[in-house]
């Protein structure tokens, strides 16, 4: 979504509605193109400037678990899950293959496994799982 309004609403509106990138206008051009890019890999991007607040919201008011995620975790294995919880703590691939000394092609490919498992659309609904599901809580240290 690009948008010329720095409101939370907005963001919170356009997540709910399935957007996997939220920019605002003004960022320069190159900001832009690296935005598509990033979704097109089925990545997610926040605007900078609203990514602080949307954590400290999440933060104060966790929102109530829907069909109970922490049962549909056990359908992943000890590798799946830990990837799950890296990937919430807003690590890249390659990032998560350097501790785990895995190749980043093995996890992309552990990546599209727990999407696929869990029935998510991309790294954004991931990261939301993973605390609907308590594998993560706000404040964990990374």
């Amino acid at each position: 979504m690009l948008t010329t309004f720095d409101v939370d609403d907005y963001v919170y509106e356009a997540l709910r509605a399935g957007a996997s990138g939220f920019l605002l206008k003004d960022a320069p051009p190159a900001d832009l193109i690296s935005a598509v890019r990033i979704v097109a890999r089925g990545e997610a991007l926040l605007a900078p400037s609203v990514t602080r607040r949307l954590i400290a919201d999440f933060a104060r008011q966790r929102p109530a678990p829907r069909r109970d995620p922490a049962l549909r975790l056990q359908g992943l294995t000890p590798r799946e899950t830990e990837v799950l919880e890296l990937i919430a703590r807003g690590l890249s691939n390659s990032e998560i293959a350097a501790p785990l000394v895995l190749a980043e092609q093995t996890v992309k490919s552990h990546i599209g496994r727990v999407l696929a498992k869990l029935g998510l659309r991309d790294r954004a609904q991931a990261v939301i799982f993973a605390y609907e599901s308590g594998l993560v809580a706000p404040g964990d240290a990374p």
